[in-house]
């Protein structure tokens, strides 16, 4: 009874850890802020996004996943001079509670209006979330904007 239990306890939790292996984390977040451009492709490339819209002029760019379940992840990417800008648009709730439950452990100052959550992060810069109710009211879908400004200091490498 013991083995089936522990069987079962680890399929469960490797289905969740494989669920959220697309999702993105304070450490991607990182990743991302301190590398190019070019490299972000490879990483969202590699996580299951695939790139939407591309505008070299504007140096934007634009990578979706659809998740099961009919939620989605949509990433927007900006360059300006050394710094890039990320912008998470989503319905998905566990992509909400990855980032707010990673970022946790290196929050410098939290606040709060009715409209948008503000954190400034250690080593990483601002992240502002606004929720928003979708259409058709169902408290268990939302939509997440959620914004990362990298700090001065963190500036994209060749």
């Amino acid at each position: 009874m013991k083995k089936i239990l522990l069987t079962a306890f680890i399929l469960c939790s490797t289905i969740a850890c494989f669920a959220q292996s697309s999702l993105i984390s304070y450490d991607d977040l990182s990743y991302l802020l301190h590398n190019n451009i070019t490299k972000a492709d490879t990483f969202f490339t590699s996580k299951g996004y695939t790139l939407a819209e591309k505008n070299i002029k504007k140096n934007t760019r634009k990578y979706t996943l659809a998740i099961q379940g009919g939620t989605y992840n949509n990433v927007n990417v900006r360059i300006d001079g050394k710094r890039l800008f990320l912008e998470i648009e989503t319905n998905e709730l566990q992509q909400y509670n990855l980032i707010y439950n990673s970022i946790a452990d290196y929050l410098n100052k939290a606040t709060s209006t009715a409209d948008v959550q503000a954190y400034i992060v250690k080593d990483l810069g601002s992240i502002y979330i606004m929720v928003n109710d979708t259409p058709p009211y169902n408290p268990l879908r939302r939509n997440y904007d959620i914004q990362i400004v990298s700090d001065k200091a963190i500036t994209a490498y060749n």
